[in-house]
């Protein structure tokens, strides 16, 4: 059961990354790193955040908690950063948020401490699982905290889903190979991929995968609204509008079914991603091998 904690403090920009995240305190006294709905990909980024997190963390690899978190609009009202401020308000109500690891330090593959083979197999593994492009050797988002390699920043996971409409078949798109594990930082370590394969296809079964993804709230699961834009590409865009005399077109929320057979399409590509033969594997194996 994912927690949902209450935001009481905005402690600092953390200036890096799509997601534009943020250091804060919440009711629980603790310390996170806020990942808004408003920012860059929109609620996908938290939902590929969200699946690819727990994923990660059902096979037992060190992924920090991951909690929902309830922004409360006051903040983007009180900042006096206009743009920090639009994104605030755009991302009043449910977000995402991981827990804070004070001290922990970026870690770097090829000058690090030495890596476990096993470890490393794990993580090739996973991250070709949920098809996660962002964990290469110039951007690791590793980060090593009490002599323990922890894995962070999977809001570029699941990139398939960008593409996605209702009308999407999500199973044509479970088979793909994932070409660009070729690029992971961790792939020169990864010694015992099939060793992993094996361990860890049994251990992420098809009813933890449908847990997972029913934790998907439903207000991500409504068509997001465009990403924050500067302050002045917004009242550029707003003068053009008043200019031609167009007003903006009211967005109808999807009806409850369709939020659910939004969700279903994750459990179903998941799923059938899961199944044997993995090409994913198979393109691992292979480009390790060409090293």
């Amino acid at each position: 059961m994912i927690r949902t904690v209450h935001t009481t403090r905005y402690v600092t920009p953390l200036r890096e990354g799509g997601s534009l995240p943020a250091l804060v305190e919440a009711d629980d006294d603790g310390l996170y790193v806020l990942k808004f709905r408003g920012a860059g990909q929109g609620p996908k980024a938290l939902i590929a955040e969200l699946v690819a997190g727990e994923i990660g963390r059902a096979l037992g690899l060190p992924v920090p908690e991951i909690v929902f978190m309830e922004l409360d609009p006051e903040f983007g009202r009180a900042e006096p950063d206009p743009e920090l401020s639009d994104l605030l308000s755009a991302s009043a109500g449910l977000n995402l948020a991981l827990d804070y690891l004070p001290g922990s330090l970026a870690f770097q593959p090829l000058v690090g401490p030495e890596l476990d083979p096993a470890l490393a197999s794990a993580v090739v593994w996973f991250d070709a699982f949920v098809s996660n492009v962002d964990r290469t050797p110039k951007n690791p988002n590793l980060l090593l905290w009490h002599r323990r390699l922890w894995l962070i920043d999977h809001g570029a996971a699941l990139y398939v889903h960008h593409a996605w409409t209702d009308a999407t078949d999500p199973l044509a798109d479970a088979p793909d190979r994932f070409p660009l594990i070729k690029n992971h930082a961790l792939l020169p370590f990864a010694r015992d991929i099939a060793a992993a394969d094996a361990a860890l296809s049994a251990r992420l079964t098809p009813a933890r995968i449908a847990e997972i993804v029913a934790a998907i709230p439903d207000a991500w699961l409504v068509e997001p609204e465009p990403p924050v834009r500067l302050v002045g590409e917004r009242r550029a865009s707003a003068f053009t509008s008043l200019a031609e005399g167009d007003a903006p077109a009211p967005s109808a929320a999807p009806s409850v079914p369709s939020v659910d057979a939004r969700r279903a399409k994750y459990a179903a590509y998941l799923t059938h991603r899961l199944a044997s033969p993995r090409g994913f594997v198979e393109e691992a194996l292979d480009a390790r091998a060409r090293r």
